[in-house]
């Protein structure tokens, strides 16, 4: 595994959103992780204590092996609670497609965070998760976010349809649309499009965009046509990842592949 990214072939800044377009997928997983080593290390070293949202995803799995290896700069994670920014509706933890379970194997095994908070996707109340969740995400600073952009520019299961600049809360239930149902099919343990679930917890849009900082990563040609709408397009719940034009201190990672439509390759 390597230990240093190959330095970016550009960086632009667009709106609030500072681009960084590297050569590889593994440049950027290898970028993103050592972004985020900073930005927590800092954290933990003024206030003694760091706050970050993982996201799951193919996006993030490199970024997550780089993040907890033992051969890398070593983090205090005991001194580093976790949140997740997501979870499906109505499966349970060791399901090989929840959430949980990803993050149990990619991180909270791996590493002694200080506490993980997790949603409890089969918990019988789903609306007090909600705000017992939402709860535990305001009563702290949350330092960072790892995030990915889906097909239909969602931000977590925030998909056009339900997208909310403006949203009042920090996590709500949501209907997942085809394509994101799609997608989740095509990139998870699910079998069939049956299986994959109607409904889904996620963080909102206010919730990520009240984060200190926003870690963005996107790889692939499959990702070319929604990078260049979130970048050049309307900023809009049309697309909801544009958002991230709009945040302070957000970055987007992504590979010469997943920029290739933007930098007319």
């Amino acid at each position: 595994m390597n230990t240093l990214a190959n330095p970016p072939i550009q960086i632009r800044q667009i709106g609030a959103l500072t681009l960084q377009v590297y050569p590889t997928a593994e440049d950027v997983a290898i970028a993103a992780s050592s972004e985020a080593r900073k930005i927590l290390g800092l954290a933990v070293e003024r206030r003694g204590e760091a706050n970050a949202v993982f996201a799951t995803g193919r996006s993030q799995k490199q970024c997550l092996d780089n993040l907890t290896h033992p051969g890398r700069q070593a983090l205090n994670w005991e001194k580093i609670t976790g949140f997740h920014l997501d979870e499906y509706l109505g499966i349970a933890a060791n399901h090989p497609a929840s959430f949980r379970h990803y993050l149990k194997a990619r991180l909270t095994s791996k590493v002694p965070l200080r506490r993980f908070y997790e949603i409890s996707g089969d918990g019988r109340l789903p609306l007090e998760i909600c705000k017992h969740y939402e709860a535990q995400l305001r009563d702290r600073t949350l330092d960072l976010c790892f995030l990915g952009v889906g097909n239909n520019g969602h931000l977590a299961f925030n998909d056009p349809a339900v997208a909310d600049f403006d949203d009042p809360q920090w996590v709500k239930l949501v209907r997942l649309d085809e394509q994101n149902r799609l997608q989740q099919l095509n990139s998870t343990a699910f079998q069939t499009l049956e299986a994959v679930p109607q409904y889904a917890f996620t963080l909102t849009l206010s919730a990520i965009s009240s984060i200190q900082q926003n870690l963005c990563i996107a790889f692939g040609t499959g990702k070319a046509s929604i990078v260049n709408q979130l970048l050049t397009g309307p900023i809009s719940a049309s697309c909801p990842a544009s958002i991230l034009r709009q945040i302070p201190r957000a970055k987007l990672l992504i590979d010469r592949s997943a920029a290739s439509l933007f930098l007319g390759e």
